[in-house]
């Protein structure tokens, strides 16, 4: 029924950014209901995953004043302090992707407690993320930008998804497996276990077309995947028509929106190892707020090799290709100025340049983002703005899914 319905929607697309990626599950013909989902499985494994491994993203569309933009939602945990790994990964894209789609960048403070955390500092983090959001160049006039737990439908939403998800698929998830491993029995919750699932509901509230994901998230988006078709063969098509709805598709299946550079920065200590929030060195990352000394102690320190040239792409050299990269994204230069210009360098002389290009880069959004902190009213009107932007969306979506679920609305 979904299959059917779902396939005037496609053909519309099918000249747009959406075919660019994979082949949406609508295509496949309609079959016994075996049939059909061992062939959508194996599309989603064959073409799919090739796909989302590619490091470069397909060329940008041009909105026309009679298309509908398409939608894109993301966010980061407040908790921590935001890195390079944060700002060239994701934040530094999103400025790009406001001015092509119609765009939602939250601050996800509910997944900031799948383990313990400091009530008071939750607070100050979440007002502090907002303000670098901005800083860095996220437009509110263009995106809408809320805190998560400002819009309740994402905690109503993933308790109906809950309800269709089975265990084993929660079981399997990589990052639960690490950080309980790392947490230990007592100190692992629930919450660690179903944030997958708040995750989906983060994105399919809002009907996204695209997600910004780095190589780390491509499995949850691959669960929020599932869901979405899951939910839409048991409840949509006819059988949410004969509740009352519109019938079709309760959720757009959302697809990857893998960025061309910056979505993997590695740490300065281990170059085979992301830049995170959690390590326990602070050493191992550049913060968008340290201050000027501290960056040059971290490059002077940051792990290198003893080749005696510098050279890029060589798999051979993780920490030269990380520290080369994150000279590339902080200088605006080309991979190929960058090869021309530090080929002939050796340690000593670039991690001067590196520093410099670092602190250059990242005085401006520093102090915007003083500025920012010292209008609270302004940041709350932000806030306040995009979180009722949102909420007119996520309703419309959540009380779709409770009809097609069966339940009573209030009228």
């Amino acid at each position: 029924e979904y299959n059917q319905h779902s396939k005037v929607q496609c053909a519309e697309e099918k000249m747009g950014v959406l075919s660019q990626y994979a082949v949406p599950s609508c295509f496949i013909p309609s079959l016994s209901c075996a049939a059909s989902t061992l062939l959508r499985s194996r599309l989603r494994t064959t073409i799919r995953c090739c796909t989302t491994l590619s490091s470069t993203s397909p060329e940008t569309p041009t909105p026309t004043s009679t298309s509908i933009k398409k939608r894109v939602a993301s966010g980061v945990q407040p908790t921590g302090s935001i890195h390079l790994g944060n700002y060239f990964g994701a934040i530094k894209n999103w400025v790009a992707l406001q001015d092509v789609y119609d765009t939602l960048y939250f601050i996800v403070d509910l997944h900031a407690i799948t383990l313990p955390h400091d009530r008071e500092q939750l607070t100050k983090d979440t007002k502090s993320t907002a303000a670098i959001y901005l800083a860095c160049g996220v437009d509110p006039s263009k995106a809408s930008v809320f805190v998560q737990s400002h819009v309740r439908a994402h905690v109503e939403l993933m308790w109906l998804l809950s309800s269709i998800t089975p265990i084993g698929w929660l079981n399997r998830m990589i990052q639960f497996k690490e950080k309980s491993r790392k947490a230990g029995d007592d100190e692992v919750g629930v919450a660690l276990l179903t944030y997958p699932v708040l995750m989906a509901s983060d994105i399919l509230l809002y009907q996204t077309d695209f997600v910004p994901v780095g190589e780390d998230q491509k499995q949850h988006l691959e669960l929020t995947r599932d869901l979405a078709e899951r939910v839409n063969n048991l409840y949509g098509g006819r059988k949410w028509k004969k509740l009352g709805g519109r019938g079709g598709a309760l959720f757009k299946v959302p697809e990857p929106l893998i960025p061309p550079t910056g979505a993997r920065i590695m740490s300065l200590t281990d170059g085979l190892s992301k830049m995170s929030k959690s390590a326990p060195s602070d050493q191992s990352r550049i913060n968008i707020l340290d201050p000027k000394d501290l960056i040059a102690n971290k490059i002077k320190r940051c792990k290198t090799d003893s080749f005696p040239s510098l050279e890029i792409d060589n798999p051979e050299r993780p920490e030269c290709n990380n520290l080369l990269s994150i000279y590339q994204l902080a200088s605006g230069k080309t991979k190929e100025e960058i090869v021309q210009e530090c080929q002939n360098m050796n340690w000593g002389t670039f991690k001067p340049l590196l520093t410099d290009a670092l602190i250059d880069h990242l005085q401006p959004i520093q102090a915007r983002y003083e500025e920012l902190m010292s209008d609270s009213g302004y940041l709350d009107q932000v806030l306040g703005e995009g979180a009722r932007n949102a909420a007119d969306i996520a309703d419309a979506t959540l009380h779709n899914v409770y009809q097609a679920m069966g339940f009573s609305r209030r009228h």
